[in-house]
């Protein structure tokens, strides 16, 4: 019997270090039946691409940022557009005599310009704004698929700790049984057996707390796709760090994150309104026709008898008023000043998570090498504290500790790969890749 247990021990210990090790007839068919049901339903599978393009499409927020865009481009056509003409019909109740006759009615028809300028300098800054809006769009485009990510790596992290559990959950459980053969041959303590039983509860225990934190992150992410919460979420079974070389500066990440557009491109929108503000403090001028009915005279035939007056009309305004308009310069000379320091507070901003998420990188993937060396160093030591404690039946309590440690490593190396791969998102982010 206790040779059994051993074997069962020695057979889950090379489950950890290789997967095909670990492998039965009964496994190899449900394997089969698992392999054909998935060919059944190819469209199960989803790669962190389609979920991509999936928020890229459902996503709420990410519509009104275009919307927005879209409302802003309506305002250009209307900033260029000339002032509606005048039209007036006015009707004397009492004609006005004149030498042709008595005025009926007039009727006026009236166009005003502004002056030189103005409309194009409207225009310029209603385009700048709007190109700022496309550039909001694309930053809240860009910052979604950050979050989705990141809640997909999160998911990812979540589901590897579970598995390093359950795996765990197993090793004990044969530990357990191990330990029970040991104490009825009289060659070990029910002491250790009552460990590994409180050690298989903890363990239960973090994987119904696991299990349940995956809901809430699958909803998470599933609302940032905008699609219902009871969809699951398919995650690949293993995720590497990624090994690109880094070769981007901060001089390309500022000059091309939209958010640093946006302000450039406001900064220009300024510029036009201050335009916009002078020019508006010249003069407008009008052209018009005016048109007066007017009736026979009975009392006696002059030439022209009845004829209707038409009289072309020029008018002007006179910008008498100086305040308004010295005001609307300065506040678009603040407006850029207020901008230039807001783009100046961006890029700072923007530089510190460049480098807190490069230096995330590199802490990630080195401490993931560390976790790989630990790992193996620790299943050989496990590997001799076991035959130690086949031979003599005792210091079972350290064989757990090591067991938990390795399971602490494995966990630690999920969490590190989760790191470096939102890290990398992050810097894909700031760096406005898409990929």
């Amino acid at each position: 019997m206790k040779m059994q247990d051993e074997q069962s021990v020695q057979s889950l210990h090379g489950k950890t270090q290789m997967k095909g090790a670990w492998w039965t007839p009964s496994r190899s068919m449900g394997i089969i039946w698992i392999g054909l049901w998935l060919l059944a339903l190819p469209t199960m599978s989803q790669s962190l691409e389609e979920y991509l393009q999936m928020a890229g499409e459902n996503n709420p927020g990410l519509k009104a940022e275009y919307a927005a865009f879209e409302a802003a481009m309506q305002r250009v056509a209307q900033t260029n557009a000339l002032p509606d003409p005048t039209l007036s019909f006015g009707y004397f109740v009492s004609p006005i005599e004149t030498r042709l006759g008595p005025q009926q009615a007039k009727l006026s028809l009236m166009q005003m310009f502004p002056w030189f300028g103005t409309l194009r300098a409207k225009e310029d800054a209603a385009t700048r704004l709007a190109e700022a809006k496309y550039q909001l769009f694309l930053d809240a485009r860009y910052e979604l698929f950050f979050q989705v990510k990141q809640a997909y790596y999160l998911i990812y992290e979540v589901r590897e700790h579970i598995r390093w559990q359950e795996e765990n959950l197993e090793i004990l459980s044969t530990y357990k049984a191990l330990a029970t053969t040991a104490f009825s041959s009289s060659n070990g303590s029910m002491v250790d057996v009552i460990r590994t039983d409180i050690m298989m509860e903890d363990t239960r225990t973090n994987i119904r707390l696991l299990e349940q934190q995956i809901m809430s992150l699958e909803l998470k992410f599933n609302r940032l796709l905008h699609r219902p919460d009871s969809l699951s979420v398919v995650i690949v079974d293993t995720l590497a760090l990624r090994s690109e070389s880094e070769t981007e500066v901060r001089d390309s990440l500022l000059a091309r994150h939209p958010r640093v557009q946006a302000l450039e491109l406001q900064q220009q929108a300024a510029e036009s309104s201050e335009i916009l503000a002078r020019k508006s403090s010249g003069p407008q001028f009008g052209v018009g026709l005016e048109y007066a009915f007017v009736g026979q005279r009975e009392d006696m035939e002059v030439p022209h008898n009845g004829r209707d007056v038409f009289m072309p009309m020029v008018t002007m305004t006179l910008p008498m008023f100086r305040g308004k308009y010295k005001a609307a310069v300065r506040e678009a000379q603040f407006s850029r000043q207020v901008l230039e320091s807001q783009k100046a507070e961006l890029t700072d901003v923007l530089t510190i998570e460049y480098e807190m998420a490069l230096y995330a990188l590199q802490q990630s993937a080195q401490l993931f090498g560390l976790y790989e060396e630990q790992v193996v160093k620790t299943k050989q030591a496990i590997d001799l504290l076991y035959s130690a404690y086949s031979n003599s039946g005792k210091d079972l309590e350290e064989v757990l500790r090591m067991q938990q440690q390795l399971l602490r490593y494995e966990m630690e190396k999920a969490t590190a790969i989760k790191n470096h791969r939102i890290a990398q998102a992050q810097l894909d982010y700031l760096t406005t890749k898409s990929e």
